[in-house]
């Protein structure tokens, strides 16, 4: 059954047309070119191969949104941004994780903080879907403690020599580059380190139980030399990165709507058609609670993206809001999950159905791009003016 759209508060009337197009293109080109795709990808662990989709999202105008048609991008609005990760996250977790990464982790801190060198090599070439990049900030004994990180860039004649090892990297094997974040002398810095340089290793981390149609992996770094122009000469300290991470979080607070209504949509058409005792699932009072529940949810999530991301387009979001933004919205899609599995009993471990598969990449979701602690952490410095991320023992 074709999708239609969760919206029981009309929302569609906030929109404009342009932003409405924009999503049911997007919409249409997910289900046709990946939905036929996800699952055998999420059953293999062989992940999607967006070397070959890229282009296509180029094409049509898809990646990074947000930055500058000088750039080579569609300079359209946040709203935008976040109904595409919406639509394709109702796919797979793993196309939304590819978008905001490109966009947010990638031609962001190009744009924001790179020489205009730097931007005219790049972002285009991302815009078009022609390179891939990822972005290595998370370490093996470094997730939520970024201050902490043990990756070293030390600074000699000739450039940087940096060592130091990223793990849990969204397109780490199959990226051309990638942006490096290092401890130095002058504060954490970011690099561009490009495939094939002396020194840097991309490989893809397998046996997961959760994103297993994306590429994640690990990047290496040996004594990687990179020379002083791959320096992001704008980024400087610990809020340069966290700054990124702030537009991929804003992607995720779309995104999981996506995840959300793909369950609701999927138990309340399992329910009307399955019939248990002579009557449909749907006309027990039980099943149809946990529906209006999960439509409930779906609905405040829905008010939320969407004021937050008319807030982003006029430069007045902060990041607290942002967090709330993706704290409340992966719960609502970890729920919705959860609820259909059950509403679909046996059939909902069936890869037959979406339900599973979504709900094992919620996790991923739930932890990464800031835990749900984290954010909750970074909501009560906010309220309280007290931050409370550590003690001393």
């Amino acid at each position: 059954m074709k999708f239609k759209g969760v919206d029981y508060y009309q929302l569609d009337e906030l929109l404009s047309e342009e932003e409405k197009m924009t999503r049911n293109l997007v919409r249409e080109f997910s289900e046709k070119e990946f939905a036929p795709l996800v699952a055998e990808a999420f059953h293999k662990e062989e992940p999607l191969n967006m070397q070959e989709f890229a282009p296509k999202m180029g094409e049509l105008g898809l990646i990074g949104v947000f930055i500058p048609r000088e750039y080579g991008a569609a300079g359209t609005n946040y709203v935008t941004f976040g109904l595409i990760c919406q639509e394709v996250e109702r796919v797979d977790s793993a196309l939304r994780s590819f978008i905001a990464v490109q966009s947010g982790l990638v031609m962001y801190p190009i744009w924001q903080f790179g020489s205009e060198e730097q931007k005219q090599k790049w972002l285009p070439a991302i815009a078009r879907g022609q390179k891939i990049g990822c972005f290595g900030l998370t370490e093996p004994n470094r997730g939520s403690d970024v201050a902490g990180m043990e990756t070293i860039a030390k600074k000699d004649s000739r450039g940087w020599v940096i060592n130091g090892t990223k793990q849990w990297i969204t397109d780490a094997s199959e990226a051309d580059f990638a942006i490096v974040w290092a401890q130095t002398d002058e504060g954490v810095r970011g690099f561009i380190i490009e495939r094939g340089t002396e020194g840097f290793t991309q490989t893809f981390q397998n046996r997961k139980g959760s994103m297993r149609a994306s590429d994640v992996g690990e990047l290496g770094l040996q004594d990687c030399r990179v020379s002083p122009e791959d320096m992001l000469p704008g980024a400087s300290g610990l809020q340069s990165p966290f700054s990124c991470l702030n537009q991929a979080r804003y992607g995720i607070a779309w995104g999981a709507l996506g995840v959300a209504m793909d369950c609701y949509e999927t138990a309340l058409n399992y329910t009307q058609e399955r019939e248990q005792f002579g009557t449909p699932l749907a006309a027990h009072q039980l099943v149809q609670e946990k529906l209006v529940n999960m439509l409930i949810e779906i609905t405040k999530g829905q008010l939320l993206a969407y004021r937050l991301g008319r807030l982003m387009d006029e430069g007045k979001a902060t990041y607290a809001q942002i967090s709330m933004g993706k704290k409340n919205n992966v719960a609502v899609a970890r729920m919705c999950a959860r609820i259909a599995r059950e509403l679909l009993g046996a059939n909902g471990i069936s890869l037959d159905y979406p339900v599973i598969r979504h709900m094992a990449n919620i996790e991923s979701v739930y932890t990464y791009e800031g835990t749900v602690w984290i954010h909750t952490l970074i909501l009560g410095q906010d309220i309280t003016g007290i931050p409370a991320f550590r003690r001393a023992l």
